[in-house]
């Protein structure tokens, strides 16, 4: 079950960091409202999840869900570059999180 948390609480800082982009367009309740209650839930999550999950492992998780998320959103929604280069790091971040996983099993 903790992994479960860990994985939603990763994909809740995705839409935590889509508040943050959505509150630097426009600065009002809803946006603020939605980038507040996407992190608290996340911070929620993510220390239920580090009750059972090794904090090296749990953090580098949940800030690796957040990172390769947010870079995908971005790229989607946000119009930033779909080079190469950026696709294979992303790969490559995605890569050390199984294997994180892998490795505490």
């Amino acid at each position: 079950m903790s992994w479960i948390f860990l994985v939603i609480a990763g994909l809740l800082e995705v839409v935590g960091v889509i508040g943050i982009k959505q509150v630097a367009k426009k600065n009002n309740w809803p946006n603020n409202l939605l980038m507040i209650v996407a992190f608290i839930i996340s911070f929620q999550l993510l220390l239920q999840a580090l009750e059972t999950i090794p904090l090296s492992t749990g953090y580098a998780v949940w800030t690796g869900i957040g990172t390769v998320g947010g870079a995908i959103v971005g790229m989607l929604f946000y119009k930033e570059p779909r080079n190469p280069k950026r696709i294979l790091f992303i790969a490559g971040i995605i890569c050390c999180i199984v294997s994180l996983k892998l490795i505490d099993s």
